[in-house]
Order: structure tokens, then C-alpha cells, then sequence
């Protein structure tokens, strides 16, 4: 009997160890394989540096006497505009994986990856990391040659960074698929980007102002973020301490925050949604507003909207191209489209008084009189051509302006004679 067991239990063993032999099944391909920047690394990189040529700028921001750019996934330029036809480059604040900040009093707020990253700015010759929450934004994947598939990926090693086409040898996976990206988005976007950005119309000089393509809103003592369908409520207890109080999930691809008025205004590439600020701990929707998908960034003046729709690959907004404005009435709780005007290929929007600063793609900048929402088209002021802006800021007579060429300063002081008087060039390396 002893030796029927024995025999028994060798048999399982064997059988055992052949199954899993069986189950592994390696094969050797030509795939995107990752490149990775170690957590350590990630979190040991943020300091000053000296001035550098803009490449690939992203995002605007502006505090006190300083303009805040964005270099694509890579930190921000700052620029004293005190003399705004003569902008000094005050040197570059290295973050790796940065597309948006915010700031505060003297602290400002930064995506770095998958990480929320809060710096000291008040002296810009000593800058410091005094905050950071790890992991609160999704693990991101850059765009890769969709030619070939992904190799295996392993987020133990640090955050990706690029790809290498090479040949790989690795673990054929039973229902092992290739993974492909569709996104449509250009190498400088994320394939599954946090995406963070935030244009606010924030009151008080203690808050800067975000364009209108921005992710990131400050609000009293309040910082949110939209992320794709999700929107991040923190508070700001201190300036070395940020606590995430809440992710509510907000149902759309949100792409663009704007507040005023105790509102959050989310513009989404469906439409918009609108939450009350009354508890800022967990703002709450009161209403939607439904329209043809496509990019769409948002201003408010009063009670009406204005939304720039932009079709497009990536915008998946066919061939809309389009500024709708919206009035809003009952607490931003009902909606009347009052007028739509074709556009060229509209993305961020500004709004001064009556002015309505427009930036139409490769049609350029637009400058329009809106104080009659129905004869926008009727009352334009001027227009800047061929300069395919992307998002501006106006500001005491000045409008801040970042574009496929650079950042351009105007003087809106005489609407008669709306001028260009800086100019701060991308150079575009090879």
C-alpha cells in the first residue's frame, strides 16, 4: 500500500511539473520594449536650471509678474514679464513628466508622472521640493510604433519613459495580444495620460491664472484636477502638505477646467459639466450640457459660455470646427445655445471684459467685440494670421499667447492698435 502511494504521489509530481513546463511557451520578437526611469530617480529630479531654449512648449501660466511654460513632459520655463516687451528668462524647473501646474501663494503644484509634486518658488536661485503625493495619477504608456507590439511591461521598475524597437525573448502568455495604440495622438501626447492641465479664473493675488486648455483649478484652499473621467479633489493644508480628500468619477472624457462663481466648469469632448463649489470638499454636479464630440476648452463671462469645438483624429470630432456660446441660467442649471460660428480649427479661448481672444489654429489669433453674444462674427477687432496658436491668457491689457512658433506678447490697451511687442521663439532641434 505504501508503495502504491509513493507511486501515486511521484505520478502527480511528474504529471505536475510536465503541465507547467507545457504552460510555458517563450517566443522571440521585434516589439517596443519600455524604457524605464527609476521611482528613486523620478523623485530625486526636480531642481533649477539654468535658462534653455523652448522645444516643445505645452501649457501657459501666469502669477505676479511671471509667465510659467510648459516644456512638454519635461518641467517649465519662467519668464519675468515685468517689462513685457522684454521678457528675461529666469531659468528652467526640471519635472520630469510634466504637462500642468497650478500655483498658491508661493508654492507651485505639479504633475510629475504618477506623482502630485508641490515646490517652493518664492526664490527661484533656491527652489525646493517641500511636498509630493505618490501615485495618485494613472501609470502612463508614451505613444510607440504601432508597427509592432509592447513588450511586457513591469511598473516595479519606474515610470516609462520611451521605447526601443528591439528583438525581445520573453513568456508567451495564454490570450497574449499585442498591444496597439489608437489614440491618434501625436508623440509628444501620452497614450494614457493623466493629463492634467487647468485653466481657473481664480480670484485674489494669492492665485496665478491658467489658460484655457488647463487641468488644474485652485480654489480657496482647494486644488482640483480633472483627469479623462475623473475629477481629484485635494485640499492644501499647508504648503508642504496636500491631502487627496476625493476622486469622484465625472462620466466623460473631461478635458479643460475653468472656475468662477463658486463653479467648477469641466469641459469634456461631449460637452459640459458644471459642479457647485458650495462645500468645497466635495463639489457636487448640477447640470450637463450635450454637444457634438470634439475637443472643446471653456470661458465664462456672466452667464454665458463660451466653447471652441475642434474636430479632428484626435478630437474625434469629424469636421466640426466651431465657437458655440451657451446661456446659463437658474444657478448654471439650464442651458440655451444661443449662436454657433464656424471656425478654422479653434483650441484655447480668453476672455477680457467684451473682448473674446480666440486662438484658430493655423488661422491664428482672433480678437473679437462680443458684448452682443449674436454678432460675435460681425464685431472682429483684429487678427494675427498664420501663427497657429493654441491657448492665450489676457491680463491688464497684455495677452500672453503660446503657439507652434512660440510665445507672443500683444498690447490690448488701444483695441484700435492691438500690437505685438514680444517674442520668445521655439527652436526646433533636429
Amino acid at each position: 500500500m505504501k508503495q502504491l502511494t509513493k507511486t501515486y504521489i511521484l505520478l502527480v509530481v511528474l504529471l505536475a511539473s510536465a503541465s507547467s513546463c507545457a504552460d510555458k511557451v517563450f517566443e522571440t520578437f521585434t516589439a517596443n520594449s519600455p524604457v524605464y526611469l527609476s521611482y528613486t530617480d523620478l523623485r530625486a529630479a526636480v531642481k533649477m536650471t539654468a535658462a534653455r531654449e523652448m522645444n516643445n512648449p505645452g501649457k501657459i501660466y501666469f502669477k505676479d509678474q511671471y509667465i510659467f511654460i510648459n516644456e512638454k513632459m519635461e518641467g517649465v520655463h519662467v519668464y519675468d514679464v515685468s517689462d513685457p516687451a522684454n521678457p528675461q528668462n529666469k531659468g528652467f524647473i526640471e519635472i520630469p513628466g510634466n504637462v500642468d501646474i497650478a500655483i498658491k501663494d508661493n508654492i507651485l503644484y505639479a504633475d510629475s508622472y504618477v506623482d502630485l509634486v508641490s515646490i517652493d518658488v518664492s526664490n527661484f536661485s533656491a527652489i525646493r521640493e517641500v511636498g509630493r503625493i505618490q501615485k495618485v495619477f494613472p501609470y502612463t504608456l508614451p505613444v510607440f510604433d504601432t508597427k509592432y507590439p509592447v513588450a511586457k511591461l513591469d511598473e516595479s521598475k519606474g515610470i516609462i519613459t520611451g521605447w526601443e524597437v528591439k528583438s525581445v525573448r520573453q513568456e508567451l502568455e495564454q490570450r497574449y495580444y499585442p498591444v496597439y495604440s489608437w489614440s491618434g495622438k501625436t508623440n509628444s501626447d501620452m497614450l494614457y495620460s493623466p493629463g492634467v492641465s487647468g485653466s481657473s479664473s481664480a480670484s485674489g493675488s494669492s492665485y496665478g491664472v491658467g489658460g484655457s486648455m488647463a487641468r488644474f483649478g485652485l480654489y480657496k484652499n482647494m486644488l482640483y484636477i480633472v483627469n479623462q473621467n475623473s475629477l481629484l479633489t485635494f485640499k492644501l493644508n499647508s504648503a508642504s502638505d496636500a491631502t487627496l480628500l476625493n476622486t469622484s468619477y465625472t462620466g466623460w472624457n473631461v478635458e479643460t477646467i475653468f472656475i468662477t462663481d463658486d463653479h467648477l466648469f469641466l469641459g469634456t469632448q461631449n460637452g459640459l459639466i458644471v459642479e457647485s463649489l458650495e462645500v468645497p470638499e466635495s463639489p457636487a454636479q448640477v447640470a450637463t450640457f450635450s454637444h457634438i464630440t470634439a475637443c472643446d476648452p471653456v470661458v465664462i463671462k456672466g452667464d454665458v459660455a463660451y466653447v471652441t469645438l475642434k474636430g479632428g483624429t484626435t478630437c474625434r470630432g469629424g469636421t466640426v470646427n466651431e465657437l458655440d456660446v451657451i446661456r446659463m441660467s437658474n444657478s448654471y442649471s439650464k442651458f440655451e445655445l444661443l449662436k454657433t460660428y464656424p471656425m478654422f480649427g479653434p483650441q484655447g479661448l480668453g476672455n477680457d471684459g467684451d473682448l473674446l481672444f480666440i486662438c484658430d489654429g493655423e488661422a491664428g489669433l482672433k480678437i473679437y467685440n462680443a458684448a452682443d453674444p449674436l454678432t460675435i462674427s460681425q464685431n472682429l477687432v483684429a487678427s494675427f494670421p498664420f501663427i497657429n496658436a493654441y491657448d492665450v491668457i489676457p491680463m491688464n491689457n497684455y495677452l500672453f499667447m503660446i503657439g507652434d512658433k512660440g510665445f507672443i506678447l500683444y498690447d490690448y490697451s488701444n483695441i484700435q492698435n492691438i500690437k505685438q511687442i514680444g517674442f520668445i521663439p521655439v527652436i526646433n532641434k533636429n
